[in-house]
């Protein structure tokens, strides 16, 4: 169906196209998972994931007839962006119909490469079955985000750039939704470096692939939710699920805690801004559910960056709440005037800084002489944390800490 020559022959299609992106060394993900890991930066690549390359090995074997017509293809974002792109590359009109709750940043991107946008659907699937009816009216070609040889091909390209930089490695782990990333970088590893482990990880609010290889046949999910959109796909391709099966180790799953840290380790240790779907294998490493053996060479996609920076705020400080960089606290003071400056200069006098203050009376239930209130603060680590609610508490102050430190930065 799929063989090593036809990804060869994308990477032919794909010169001067694409970029070939780095294999970027991680030390501190070595450190703090084992092995010798490196990280493939996908998010480098043009329009912002590795969608470009099998948009644009698909549409550019389109007869001129095909193209004069114009493409359409559903999409949670990557696809839209990789597929709008190859469209004004190749001079072809473009239609992306995107799920409604699609993040906006990836809709003007997509926009902004020319490409016609609807948004329809609840899910990628929804839109996907709008995107159909709109082909059948208008008689475009389809250009499915990764169940075709074509595109599974140009995203196997991703593994000959591998391969030529880390010869020698070991275990490759992989972003997984509908499986044409996978499936495409598992047939070019299997003919070439037949040896290697191959591992897919999904997120845990859309395992439709691991529950469809557990039942020997595709498994509808009902529901998406996760962070990460890029991979919340419900049912896996038809091409894509019998390669996964044949030639992929294994394939896990990690929630949307472990992917939230994923994304902020990526941008603190690494300076890689990672969309969800993009950091879900370096989410499965910190979780330890990727186990490196001894010496051996990792290779982890980052498959994307496109994450809204709205978003991405509230990730950060989601996960610098659980790194212990920030401390959320409860407290009441005498609902009286000037009761609240005393507080702040504690806070002051242990070196931390005030993020936010918030006044709480009823949905606390405090006595009615008094006020809750609710800091959130920025501290150094965890010690400094601790010595924070020391020093309040032997002023006088009763404290309770909400979402303590559960793991390190």
């Amino acid at each position: 169906m799929i063989s090593v020559d036809d990804i060869e022959e994308a990477r032919t299609v794909l010169k001067g196209v694409t970029v070939q992106t780095p294999l970027l060394p991680s030390d501190r993900l070595s450190q703090d998972a084992g092995g010798q890991i490196f990280i493939k930066a996908e998010n480098t690549q043009r329009a912002g994931s590795f969608k470009l390359r099998g948009a644009y090995v698909k549409m550019a074997s389109l007869s001129p007839a095909e193209r004069e017509r114009g493409v359409i293809a559903h999409s949670a974002g990557n696809h839209a962006q990789g597929m709008a792109l190859a469209a004004r590359l190749l001079n072809m009109p473009a239609t992306v119909v995107m799920p409604e709750y699609a993040p906006l940043a990836k809709v003007v991107a997509t926009r902004r490469y020319g490409a016609t946008v609807i948004l329809k659907g609840a899910s990628f699937d929804d839109a996907g079955e709008y995107a159909r009816a709109v082909q059948q009216e208008q008689d475009l070609t389809y250009v499915h985000a990764f169940d075709d040889p074509k595109t599974i091909a140009g995203q196997g390209t991703i593994a000959l750039e591998l391969l030529e930089v880390l010869p020698d490695v070991g275990t490759v782990v992989v972003p997984v939704g509908g499986g044409g990333l996978i499936a495409g970088i598992a047939v070019a590893l299997r003919a070439l470096r037949p040896g290697v482990r191959i591992i897919g990880v999904q997120a845990e609010g859309c395992p439709s692939i691991r529950l469809s290889l557990a039942a020997g046949k595709p498994v509808v999910v009902p529901n998406a939710r996760t962070i990460a959109d890029g991979i919340a796909v419900k049912r896996p391709g038809n091409f894509t699920l019998p390669l996964i099966h044949d030639l992929v180790d294994d394939v896990l799953t990690v929630d949307d805690d472990e992917i939230a840290r994923g994304i902020v380790y990526a941008l603190q240790n690494m300076r890689q801004v990672a969309e969800g779907g993009g950091a879900v294998g370096i989410a499965a490493l910190l979780a330890g559910k990727i186990t490196p053996r001894s010496d051996e060479k990792v290779a982890v996609l980052l498959s994307g960056g496109n994450i809204d920076a709205n978003f991405l705020a509230r990730v950060i400080e989601q996960v610098l709440v659980k790194q212990g960089r920030y401390v959320v606290l409860h407290t009441t003071v005498p609902d009286r005037p000037n009761n609240l400056a005393p507080l702040i200069d504690r806070v002051g006098e242990a070196g931390a800084n005030v993020i936010d203050i918030h006044h709480r009376r009823a949905p606390w239930q405090v006595p009615v002489d008094r006020v809750g209130i609710e800091l959130i603060l920025e501290v150094r680590d965890e010690d400094h944390a601790g010595e924070l609610i020391r020093l309040l508490e032997a002023r006088g102050y009763d404290i309770e800490r909400a979402g303590a430190g559960e793991y390190p930065g």
